[in-house]
């Protein structure tokens, strides 16, 4: 018994996509290796795409296009120069203010001029989830308002936050043998 192929043709490549390698998505046939994000060529999965008029993109890049635009058109990359593109995604960025490592447009949290991971971006007391509305800083620290008014009526003053924050900025300091 032979094998009758299907006619089915992957959109970005036009050649037949068989069972085994195909994956549907809008109602379009690809095949899973030409499923591919149009700005990063990233590799896409049905999780994690998202596309405007037939072109794909991942995740990011789709909010990247309308943060960027106020809209979502599909031909962002030619509106932004060369030189702006290679920037947001070279190490030219921003270091995180905790952790030093860059910081991306999309996972950026900017509080006092500094930048943070969303991730990173916690009370230094308990760990707690902060954002721009409800956190206090005292000498570069973060605190949620909880732990840092509980840390104020603990002593009466900010004298013993001023001194931690100075120890853990100078243990932060300390290069790693």
């Amino acid at each position: 018994m032979s094998f009758i192929g299907t006619q089915q043709k992957c959109k970005v490549c036009e050649k037949t996509v068989y069972p085994v390698e195909q994956l549907s998505a809008d109602g379009i046939v690809y095949h899973k290796s030409c499923f591919k994000c149009s700005h990063c060529k990233g590799t896409l999965k049905l999780s994690n795409y998202s596309s405007m008029e037939g072109v794909l993109y991942c995740k990011p890049h789709f909010e990247q296009l309308f943060k960027e635009s106020g809209n979502f058109n599909k031909n962002f990359q030619s509106r932004m120069s060369p030189s702006k593109a290679a920037s947001m995604f070279s190490g030219t960025q921003e270091k995180c203010a905790s952790c030093s490592k860059t910081v991306y447009p999309l996972e950026k949290v900017a509080v006092e001029n500094q930048a943070y991971h969303k991730t990173c971006f916690k009370c230094s007391h308990g760990g707690c989830s902060i954002s721009p509305s409800n956190y206090a800083a005292l000498e570069g620290i973060l605190y949620c308002k909880h732990h840092f008014s509980q840390l104020f009526k603990e002593k009466g003053s900010y004298n013993h936050l001023i001194k931690s924050a100075s120890m853990k900025r100078a243990a932060a300091s300390v290069p790693e043998a």
